[in-house]
This record gives structure tokens, C-alpha cells and sequence, in this order.
């Protein structure tokens, strides 16, 4: 890919651009990316409204996803078939997201090989949200699917 993986997932998903996320790191299955403190994504405890923490970790996940699996995007589309999320502490201030493919090499060679096949491999991505503390605030496991372009 000629893009890095945070420059296109911000490209293809609008909405994280919207919230003004910013991509600080992507490669190796893993990303970082960050959540500004603005007062227009608060919720009623002066904290991120969930939505935008959880779009911060999904953005993070997908950013992840792409560094692992960008070159099946010519023959599949990347698509979050579930989520787990465990808010741990309210989240205030900067939020950054670190995301991590727990996959290892033989496992990304089966999921290459499930769509060679002409299956829909799955596969999760794990993100850790903290404060600008370090703290964890957050953490959520987001399952992927790469469903195979229709011919």
C-alpha cells in the first residue's frame, strides 16, 4: 500500500475524522492512535461519550487489521463483526489507543489461506484505551472478518 494504515482508515471512514482522531503509529499488527480532550464529545460526566471511545479503539483495531492483512484488500473487504468492551475507570481528558493483532505468523498464514479457499477468515484485534496518565480505561476485543469480493 502506498498509504499507511492510520492515513487510510481516515480516508475511508469519515467519521473518524469527524471526532479528529490522530494515528501516531501503524505497522506489524499493531496501532496507536489518539482522541483530542473536546468539550462537543463529552457525555454527562465531562468524560468522552462512549460512542467516541469506542470509535477511537475501533479505529485503532482497524488500523491494526490493515497493517496485517492491507494486501487482501484487492480481493476482500475488511469488516468488525463483534465487539467486547469493559470500561474500566471514567475516561477523561486525551484518550490513546493502542491496538495489537495477537496473531503470529502461522496464524496470519491461515487466515490468507481460509480466503484463498474462498472462506470468510475471523480473526480479533485487542485495544487497550488509557488516560493521559497511562491509566487503562478501557479495553475491548473487536472481531474482523475479511469477506471475499463477489465476482
Amino acid at each position: 500500500m502506498s498509504l499507511d494504515a492510520g492515513e487510510l482508515l481516515l480516508q475511508t471512514v469519515p467519521f473518524a475524522r469527524t471526532l479528529g482522531i490522530v494515528f501516531d503509529s501503524a505497522g506489524d499488527g499493531r496501532a496507536i492512535c489518539r482522541l483530542p480532550d473536546r468539550a462537543d464529545l463529552h457525555n454527562h460526566v465531562a468524560g468522552p461519550h462512549a460512542g467516541a471511545l469506542f470509535t477511537l479503539a475501533e479505529s485503532a483495531s482497524g488500523a491494526a487489521m490493515l497493517t496485517a492483512f492491507g494486501d487482501q484488500l484487492s480481493r476482500a473487504v475488511p469488516l468488525a463483526t463483534t465487539s467486547t468492551v469493559r470500561y474500566h475507570k471514567l475516561a477523561l481528558g486525551e484518550l490513546t489507543a493502542e491496538a495489537r493483532l495477537p496473531a503470529s505468523r502461522e496464524e496470519r498464514a491461515q487466515v490468507v489461506a481460509k480466503l484463498d479457499a474462498g472462506g470468510r477468515p475471523e480473526f480479533d484485534v485487542e485495544v487497550e484505551v488509557r488516560n493521559a496518565d497511562g491509566v487503562v480505561v478501557a479495553t475491548l476485543t473487536v472481531g474482523w472478518t475479511l469477506r471475499p469480493n463477489r465476482a
